[in-house]
């Protein structure tokens, strides 16, 4: 290990992360070449193949496996000492990433975005709608921050527990899903219950690739399901459409309020127990003690946090 370079190991664990030369070259910006030859060097210094090629991709040796927990860590040390000791947010000009839902952007956003805006008039937020890896993005530390919904209720994948250890997370937003039906529809004069639910069509809207959370797979356990008419990402198209048919729509309170779109609709109930979730602000703990992450962190904790008062009528 004489004359070590530790950049071999940010290769390593970039390897390790993307099983792939292509994508490693690309996140770390150099050539596929560079990247082999620096694989080279790493299994000269470890003695060891570190990766056989399979069909998809790379696969790592026990060895390399092994490596890991220990690379991540002498990185994380290593990245902590250019970590500035004080941070001015006057003084600011840095960028931050997130990967949020869309419904996020109305119960949080407009919460501590003027603080921010006021408190560090330089810096810049870059958002990103929540895909499917974008928890993979926050592991990776590729984002600084998501903002998803995740569940409560035992019954969920998405649930709190769920969260890979590696990220930490603060609850935001207490929330719950109701359902929006247009003002006379026939399913006001009837009893409201599942069957009167599960009845009618439904129009889902996808928020961020999530479609239906909580709601499908508890409907899923009880071998029940939702009679989809039609499938929106647009939620403003979507609350139009609800208005003019006989459509049902379920959707989270807590953006049906902020968003008034209750103005046109009745706001009902599920007919169906489950355990509210909400928006959850997760980061990468290699992010805990720096000053500037930390800095935003608390403010949006502080003034995005707000438990939404649960209606049982």
């Amino acid at each position: 290990m004489k004359n070590f370079d530790v950049n071999l190991l940010r290769v390593l664990a970039v390897l390790l992360e993307e099983r792939s030369v292509t994508a490693a070259a690309s996140r770390l910006y150099l050539s596929q070449s560079a990247v082999s030859k620096q694989l080279a060097k790493l299994r000269e210094t470890f003695d060891d193949p570190l990766f056989e090629r399979q069909s998809k991709g790379l696969l790592p040796t026990p060895k390399a496996l092994s490596l890991a927990p220990s690379i991540h860590e002498i990185l994380r040390q290593i990245d902590q000492l250019a970590i500035p000791s004080k941070f001015e947010p006057e003084k600011s000009q840095r960028t931050f990433t997130f990967d949020l839902v869309e419904t996020a952007y109305t119960v949080t956003y407009s919460r501590f975005m003027p603080s921010l805006l006021k408190q560090a008039p330089g810096i810049s937020i870059n958002s990103r709608t929540w895909r499917d890896e974008s928890l993979n993005r926050l592991l990776r530390r590729e984002i600084d921050f998501g903002i998803g919904i995740f569940e409560w209720d035992e019954r969920a994948k998405s649930h709190y527990l769920n969260i890979p250890d590696e990220l930490n997370y603060a609850e935001l937003v207490r929330d719950y899903s109701v359902c929006l039906m247009r003002k006379g529809h026939p399913a006001l004069q009837e009893e409201w219950n599942i069957d009167t639910f599960l009845k009618y069509r439904h129009l889902e809207v996808t928020i961020g690739g999530i479609s239906g959370w909580l709601l499908k797979e508890v409907l899923d356990i009880e071998r029940k399901q939702l009679d989809s008419a039609v499938n929106m990402s647009d939620v403003q198209s979507a609350v139009k459409l609800c208005e003019q048919s006989d459509l049902l729509m379920c959707y989270p309170f807590s953006a049906v309020k902020a968003l008034n779109m209750d103005a046109n609709l009745v706001v009902k109930p599920l007919p169906i127990k489950l355990e509210p979730g909400g928006y959850a602000l997760l980061w990468h703990r290699h992010f805990d003690n720096d000053p500037s992450h930390k800095w935003l962190r608390e403010l949006i904790i502080g003034l995005a946090s707000d438990e939404v008062i649960l209606r049982n009528t």
